[in-house]
């Protein structure tokens, strides 16, 4: 792993010509002050601090490369103030999934963007603490023979939530306007068709009582060219790199043609777009689940007192013993 770190940064030297110059950050946005049960919140903080950290982006690095990658975003946000205030955010979203279900809602969210922008790092913010049967992540692979022979929405329509549910989309049919475009996957014609379809289709879903919220992930050129060398260079995260992901790389300008098109002809009063600036990731993740927060009128749903029953005893059971062999042999 240090060998893999020292040549991460021999090549983000050469590539930022040794000044490790860093593109200009946003401005931080004040995350709202909830009311939260401070016991909680400080139980809370102690029992998630190894849960979140094994979520977190540097965590599979080697020393090396995650002091480059602070280095190269010394504005970051405090690491105390953003789990304090993820974990307020977080307990704001488990009062949506609740209001949701008991009000029957549907809502989809669109996570859209660039390869590495950190789509999936909010995606997993989200879902972190919430009822997967409730609040689910759909991420579809790339279409087969049959199903590109089918309607273009056809293979999205089947996972759209139904009453009490929250689908999130981990990039969707846009992949049309974006990949599929500029890869050549589909002509001129089947875009142009896309995009007189995109906002009744949008315009039906909304009619339909679905709330959809579109949100665009927006980053540099060379935090995306940063991101993707430590991807490179971390064996836990290679996975990530596809030839597509490559790709964007040598194609970043004809991306962006397609993105502000995308973004210009799709962008409609039903079901705007939001654009999340992307290059710090903690406070992408926490500006955007705030903002999701703030587009609906949700409140905390009263529960019921639950008390826990006392165990029956039986005098006649006795637990069998069972064989060692079925036991999963306990190696730490």
């Amino acid at each position: 792993m240090i060998s893999s770190a020292r040549t991460l940064l021999s090549s983000i030297a050469r590539y930022f010509g040794g000044d490790g110059a860093a593109a200009p950050r946003p401005a931080a946005s004040s995350v709202p002050a909830r009311a939260i049960p401070q016991d909680w919140l400080r139980s809370e903080l102690a029992d998630s601090l190894e849960e979140e950290a094994e979520l977190t982006e540097e965590v599979a690095l080697a020393d090396e490369i995650a002091r480059l990658y602070r280095d190269m975003h010394p504005d970051s946000i405090d690491h105390k103030v953003y789990f304090t205030s993820l974990f307020q955010l977080q307990s704001e979203l488990i009062k949506l999934q609740d209001w949701v279900s008991y009000h029957k809602k549907k809502v989809v969210v669109l996570f859209e963007g660039r390869d590495s922008a950190g789509k999936g790092g909010v995606i997993k913010r989200i879902t972190q603490r919430l009822n997967p049967r409730v609040v689910r992540v759909v991420a579809l692979p790339a279409p087969s023979d049959r199903e590109r022979s089918q309607w273009y929405f056809q293979r999205y329509v089947p996972h759209l939530p139904a009453g009490g549910e929250i689908v999130l989309f981990d990039r969707s049919w846009y992949n049309r306007a974006g990949v599929e475009r500029v890869m050549g996957f589909a002509d001129e014609d089947k875009v142009e068709q896309f995009f007189r379809d995109v906002p009744e289709f949008e315009r039906m879903l909304v009619r339909s009582g679905i709330t959809v919220v579109k949100y665009w992930f927006s980053i540099t050129d060379e935090e995306q060219q940063l991101r993707f060398m430590m991807r490179i260079h971390d064996p836990m995260k290679q996975w990530k790199l596809s030839p597509m992901d490559l790709q964007s790389r040598v194609r970043w300008e004809d991306y962006t043609k397609a993105k502000e098109e995308m973004l210009a002809r799709t962008n409609i009063a039903e079901a705007p777009w939001y654009i999340v600036e992307g290059n710090d990731k903690r406070r992408a993740r926490l500006n955007c689940i705030d903002h999701l927060l703030s587009l609906f009128p949700y409140e905390a749903i009263p529960h019921e007192d639950i008390a826990l029953p006392q165990r029956v005893f039986n005098p006649d059971y006795e637990r069998a013993v069972l064989p060692p062999e079925l036991y999963v042999p306990q190696k730490y």
